[in-house]
């Protein structure tokens, strides 16, 4: 593998952590080069987030030579010959170099080499398999340079191979076109994509939660997204996605605000008429956690959905009984599939969604001012009573738009305690 150029050495790369793991890692003569998403990051200029780092000693070599200098070591992914370096709050990703000896879609198992080309070749993505060397020297054994000039997202090698070795593949190249990729797409891929589709449900659903939500934090996923349904490759996940319009919708109105945000964006997905239970049913396949199947199903089947002619007093009991995170997430959703349905929107109902977006991120919710205690002391017996009075005072306070003071509130508070 030859140099094909360099860059200058990055911030990352001149870290004093990044050079106390080269240091180390080199320090019995190894060839260790950066490679993967730092690399192709680096050269287009964008911030790095994960470094890292190729070398051809294999896993216990890697973790003597850290801890011989006092650099902690942790085993992430022993049998496939990741190790994990960790000075204080930076983490650098450790592989030896490596080949497939046997695939099943899901999982390989490998073997260790001292072969940078056969490392390169089992990777994924030709903008993937880029390295750099500490000095910045440059190796690119499958074009990956000029694919990233183009904004051409192409397979190392065969694409169907590729996809049969990890199905999971199939998902990234949709990724990286929604982050990368500039029209038209490499149509050799979209076809094996969608020959292949049939597999993706062989994988665990944590595995593809997390690679359709980072294709869905792209700046403009929608695109993407449309060529996916019109491929059939959504409805072998998501069969509960309807058309793209509302998430193309949606992506606009978020420039709002300038907070993009991927679960919202997959809610946006989602057509209840397809199937009621559909927010619970994708995320369940999915494998969501609890706090973000909740907020999926709130969001793609609101109790209460937003709509544009709320009135103040509307908008402030909707805000108390949401967070003001909640409050803006439906009114985007709302905005956008109002938007979705009847076009874009007209200038009164632009500004007034507007003014609903700013209410909810400036408005502060006060204090209900009784608690339990207060009916305590009128001599309420402690029990669900209690619960019942306290609930139905704070309904009232509500009625009246929050008006009531805490005297107020006693009085009602007694009332209701007499009867």
């Amino acid at each position: 593998m030859h140099p094909v150029g360099k860059i200058e050495p990055q911030p990352w790369m001149t870290a004093p952590a990044t050079k106390r793991v080269v240091a180390a890692l080199s320090a019995q003569g190894a060839e260790i080069r950066f490679v993967g998403g730092c690399v192709r990051d680096a050269i287009l200029g964008r911030s790095v987030k994960d470094i890292d780092i190729a070398t051809h000693d294999p896993p216990p070599v890697v973790i003597a030579l850290l801890e011989a200098a006092g650099i902690q070591a942790i085993p992430t992914g022993i049998d496939h010959g990741t190790v994990t370096a960790v000075i204080g709050r930076d983490h650098f990703e450790i592989t030896t170099l490596r080949m497939d000896v046997e695939t099943d879609g899901r999982r390989a198992r490998v073997a260790f080499t001292d072969d940078w080309m056969a490392d390169a070749a089992r990777r994924d993505l030709t903008i993937n398999a880029l390295f750099a060397a500490p000095d910045g020297t440059l190796y690119d054994p499958f074009g990956g340079l000029e694919d990233l000039k183009l904004g051409r997202i192409r397979f190392v090698g065969d694409a169907r191979a590729r996809i049969k070795e990890d199905v999971l593949r199939l998902l990234r190249f949709f990724r990286f076109y929604a982050h990368y990729g500039k029209p038209p797409i490499d149509q050799e891929c979209r076809i094996a994509c969608k020959e292949l589709a049939y597999l993706l449900p062989t994988l665990s659903g944590e595995r593809v939660a997390a690679e359709t939500l980072k294709l869905l934090a792209a700046p403009d996923p929608a695109l993407v997204v449309t060529l996916m349904i019109e491929d059939g490759i959504v409805a072998h996940f998501m069969p509960e996605a309807g058309s793209v319009d509302v998430l193309r919708a949606l992506v606009t109105v978020e420039g709002i605000v300038a907070a993009s945000d991927a679960l919202r964006r997959l809610a946006a997905m989602i057509d209840p008429a397809k199937d009621a239970a559909g927010a619970d049913t994708a995320a369940h396949r999915l494998r969501l956690s609890n706090a973000e199947r909740e907020r999926l199903v709130e969001l793609a089947q609101p109790d209460t959905p937003l709509h544009v002619d709320m009135t103040a007093v509307e908008r402030r009991r909707l805000l108390y009984r949401l967070s003001a995170e909640r409050f803006q997430d439906l009114a985007l959703l709302a905005w956008a599939r109002d938007i979705a349905a009847h076009g874009p929107s007209e200038r009164r109902a632009a500004e007034a969604w507007r003014d609903h977006l700013a209410f909810g991120a400036t408005w502060q919710p006060p204090k209900f001012p009784v608690k339990g205690r207060d009916a305590l002391a009128l001599g309420v017996p402690a029990g669900p009573k209690v619960g019942r009075l306290i609930a139905a005072v704070e309904s009232w306070w509500i009625e009246q738009d929050f008006a009531p003071d805490r005297d107020a509130c006693l009085a009602k508070l007694a009332a209701l305690a007499g009867d």
